[in-house]
């Protein structure tokens, strides 16, 4: 096996990636990544780096010089027409081989490789412990 096969993205979730990343597009997804099973709802990279910027405002001088950062993060992303290599989720749970997900606070957010995922399929896994929706 040359090793550029396995670094290959699965062409169907490269495209579900791509429409999120230009049209705002999200969608409830779960993904098999190295035997853990991470579940959330995909969302663009712009919407990621927002959040994920929201995390540092009000804090101290470098809190907020990393907010600002991200953010540029996010509205560089969305005028970038390269190709997609990483997929980024919200309100995720990670699952690694037991019934339960990873313990965690808060609202979860998730960046991974396209090339390191295994498999997918639409939809979230729900657990006895969510709220109905």
């Amino acid at each position: 096996m040359s090793s550029s096969s396995s670094a290959a993205k699965d062409s169907i979730l490269e495209f579900f990636v791509e429409a999120a990343n230009k049209e705002d597009f999200s969608l409830d997804i779960t993904l098999n990544v190295k035997g853990a099973v991470i579940t959330g709802t995909l969302v663009s990279a712009q919407e990621y780096f927002h959040m994920l910027s929201e995390t540092f405002e009000g804090g101290n001088e470098t809190a907020q010089m990393v907010s600002d950062q991200l953010e540029k993060a996010g509205e560089a992303s969305r005028t970038n027409d390269t190709e997609a290599h990483f997929l980024h989720m919200k309100d995720t749970k990670v699952y690694c081989g037991d019934s339960k997900p990873t313990p965690s606070k808060g609202k979860i957010l998730w960046r991974g490789k396209l090339s390191e995922i295994d498999g997918f399929f639409l939809g979230k896994i729900f657990d006895s412990s969510d709220k109905e929706r």
